[in-house]
């Protein structure tokens, strides 16, 4: 794949910080009326509708006939641990915390794409990866002693979801980027992916509602901008960049944006320890963006 200039991709991150900053408040909006597995299930058919329709309209559509069958595994497989098991487990914890809370700490999911960018492909592991890794967990404590405004029937399961939700999206971010394949023909098979998921899943768990307009519009905005728009293009970015750690480092701004969303939106409350926890990270985050390229 053709690598362009940073500043591109820099635009296409930060557009992708507001997108995703809009994902914890619209889905906590609709845990009250839809199931989550349904969500997930609708939110996809919205993605995959607009993916495919933007790769015929570009006629790029056709060449999924060469995408070749080891390249299909690869990106089921991608498609599950980096979607439906992300999106699945932070619904999860979304629905457990507030949508502030819950958003923070998923967002050690780049820290997780640093860790493994250094295991996986080997990019340097310096130590101001290391502090602004520390910084980070420092973080996730802090904001783990917050009080019971913040957390639902059960927070540890809360906490532990959104964790792992981490890790699965960081590694599958690095997986991804190493396979390097064309993300717009990857992204309708990710999200359809998620879609047949959250369908199965759905019939299982069973309870499925009719959903009113209001969620349907919060499922459009969901399925279509933050999810199908924001995904394509942070891929995009992060595949095109030089640095991977870089690009990764303005994904700590959505909390900060979703934070604010949140409380005016949910009119949830700014606890200290929030705060706290989005300076440790974002300050070992900057102190680890300051270290010079080699």
């Amino acid at each position: 794949m053709k690598r362009t200039g940073e500043k591109k991709q820099i635009i296409y991150a930060l557009l992708t910080v507001f997108l995703w900053a809009t994902m914890a408040p619209a889905v906590k909006l609709m845990q009250d009326s839809v199931p989550t597995t349904e969500v997930l299930f609708l939110a996809g058919v919205f993605s995959v509708v607009f993916l495919l329709g933007r790769l015929i309209a570009n006629g790029k559509v056709k060449e999924y006939r060469t995408f070749g069958a080891r390249n299909y595994k690869v990106v089921f497989g991608l498609g599950f641990l980096g979607f439906f098991v992300y999106e699945f487990l932070y619904y999860f914890g979304i629905a457990q915390l507030t949508a502030s809370t819950a958003c923070i700490l998923n967002y050690l999911w780049p820290v997780m794409l640093v860790l493994f960018s250094c295991l996986i492909l080997k990019e340097p592991f310096t130590t101001r990866k290391v502090i602004a890794m520390v910084a980070s967990f420092l973080g996730v404590v802090v904001l783990s002693a917050g009080g019971n405004d913040q957390y639902g029937a059960h927070p540890v399961l809360g906490i532990v979801g959104c964790i792992v939700a981490a890790v699965s999206y960081g590694l599958f971010s690095v997986l991804n980027k190493r396979e390097d394949l064309d993300q717009d023909l990857c992204m309708p098979i990710y999200w359809g992916v998620t879609m047949v998921s959250g369908l199965i899943a759905g019939f299982v768990e069973g309870g499925w509602v009719m959903p009113d307009l209001r969620t349907w519009l919060i499922l459009a905005w969901l399925g279509i901008l933050a999810n199908a728009v924001g995904y394509l293009i942070w891929a995009i970015a992060l595949n095109d960049s030089k640095n991977s750690a870089r690009i990764a480092n303005f994904a700590f701004l959505v909390p900060v944006l979703s934070m604010l969303l949140s409380a005016l939106i949910l009119r949830e409350q700014i606890h200290w320890n929030g705060i706290v926890a989005l300076v440790l990270i974002l300050g070992g985050i900057l102190y680890q963006s300051a270290e010079k390229k080699k």
